[in-house]
């Protein structure tokens, strides 16, 4: 395909909506699967597929299956990235969102352990494990699809728009399972809690529609009519941009540790102060819904005066006011535990995740990037997300059970970590990604914005 060709849809805005409405709704889809299975973790797992465990250590084990999902993410990085350096970014979305529906609707038919013992919390697992291998290849296809289409200086925008679909998400799982959460107590344990599951199917038949509707990539478009790389994706990252992971790796892990305390842990803490369920949902609901506008808000800033100054500041800033934060999710007071959670999510949190799509994705060139970035991504979601449930719920127990305070030193720790590896980061919010074999090295400082036309065509 010529370069004229390529650069129509590039330039067609009523096209790059259609773009950014695929990657939003797409990434929602997976992610309402994804988080609703981390609330309900939270809240009834522990009583339907672990009934034979104490309560404490059922919560933990729940919290445990949720790991899992996260642990499968990498997997699904390296697998749908291979496919999509090689075969392209569209048709893997269509498979990733495809695997994610079917897995969360059978686990809305999945029995109890009352009904089939063992086998129960088994089947659960796997079915987190695809869940965790569809979003894993899911998040790269969405967020690359949308910074490759997107003007230079609005890439961080553009990436971001998936990275929305996380709170959107959680905003729609969690208005479901709070209007299901309202019927008597039995009810919802039998077969409440099941139905948001089985609405996923309508949800993916509604994102693989539009999604069907959008072109490939330019920039990839552009790669595949070029020679390609003798060797595979992975082993091309592996060997020449293995820095690049790295920092990319612990240049994230804060922003997916903030998520993950929010989006499950601080539910239990809230319950614990003897918030009702339905309480702790709509506070939650709320600031998810405050989140979607002010992850692109930070991506926005990130793209005028670049992607490290805020992350940096997000960090810091997370690593003074998470104990507060988590102080005000357990006090009791309703007021105090909508401010925690509107202070935790979208104001620190968004201030790291809203440019760490773009961040991660400008470290590596066209032909290995969904690899690279979704490997990146994935492995900082493993350590930061998967892990901090449990973690955190731990660490609450070796405090007495009601002081936070070991599990904000943990999430402070992590967000310095965080802070070192965004500094050894490159700037990248003005560098040139038409270089379909990699990026510059991520720790010297990026040129000037290249032309525009010179960016249009790719």
């Amino acid at each position: 395909m010529s370069e004229t060709t390529t650069a129509e849809p590039h330039g067609d805005r009523r096209h790059m909506r259609r773009v950014l409405l695929s990657s939003y709704l797409g990434s929602t889809v997976e992610f309402y699967d994804f988080l609703l299975y981390g609330i309900a973790a939270s809240l009834v797992f522990n009583q339907l597929f672990f009934s034979n465990l104490d309560p404490l250590v059922g919560t933990i084990a729940s919290f445990g299956t949720l790991a899992t999902g996260y642990l499968a993410r990498p997997v699904g990085g390296i697998i749908f990235g291979h496919f999509g350096d090689r075969l392209g970014r569209k048709s893997m979305l269509v498979v990733t969102m495809s695997v994610m529906g079917v897995a969360s609707a059978l686990v809305g038919v999945l029995p109890t352990y009352d009904q089939i013992g063992s086998l129960a919390p088994l089947l659960l697992v796997t079915l987190r494990v695809l869940q965790g291998i569809a979003v894993g290849g899911e998040w790269g296809g969405a967020a690359l699809m949308a910074l490759e289409h997107a003007d230079p200086g609005k890439r961080g925008f553009a990436a971001s728009v998936a990275n929305m679909g996380g709170p959107s998400g959680a905003v729609l799982a969690t208005v479901v399972l709070t209007l299901f959460s309202l019927l008597p107590e039995d009810q919802f344990l039998a077969w409440g809690w099941r139905v948001p599951f089985l609405l996923s199917v309508v949800l993916v038949a509604v994102g693989l529609f539009v999604r069907l509707r959008v072109s490939e990539s330019p920039m990839f478009e552009q790669a595949r009519n070029r020679p390609a790389p003798t060797k595979p994706p992975l082993v091309e990252v592996l060997q020449k941009q293995y820095r690049q992971v790295i920092l990319s790796c612990f240049g994230g892990a804060s922003a997916f540790v903030i998520q993950s305390l929010l989006a499950t842990f601080a539910l239990s803490l809230a319950m614990q102060a003897g918030h009702g369920r339905t309480t702790v949902l709509v506070m939650h609901g709320l600031a998810s819904l405050l989140h979607i506008v002010t992850i692109p808000a930070f991506a926005i800033l990130s793209d005028r005066i670049g992607r490290r100054p805020v992350m940096i500041s997000g960090a810091l800033a997370t690593a003074v006011l998470i104990y507060p934060v988590l102080l005000m999710i357990g006090s009791g007071s309703t007021w105090l535990l909508l401010a925690g959670f509107v202070l935790g999510n979208p104001i620190l949190q968004a201030s790291m995740y809203g440019p760490l799509a773009a961040y991660i994705s400008e470290m590596f060139g066209t032909s290995s990037r969904y690899t690279g970035a979704s490997l990146g991504y994935q492995i900082a979601s493993t350590l930061g997300a998967g892990f901090a449930p449990i973690i955190g719920a731990a660490l609450l127990g070796a405090a007495g059970g009601s002081n936070p305070v070991l599990v904000a030193a943990f999430a402070a720790a992590v967000c310095l970590v965080s802070v070192v590896a965004i500094w050894c980061s490159g700037e990248s919010h003005r560098a040139d990604l038409a270089d379909p074999s990699g990026q510059a090295d991520p720790a010297e400082p990026a040129g000037p914005a290249t032309d525009a036309s010179t960016q249009s065509a790719v």
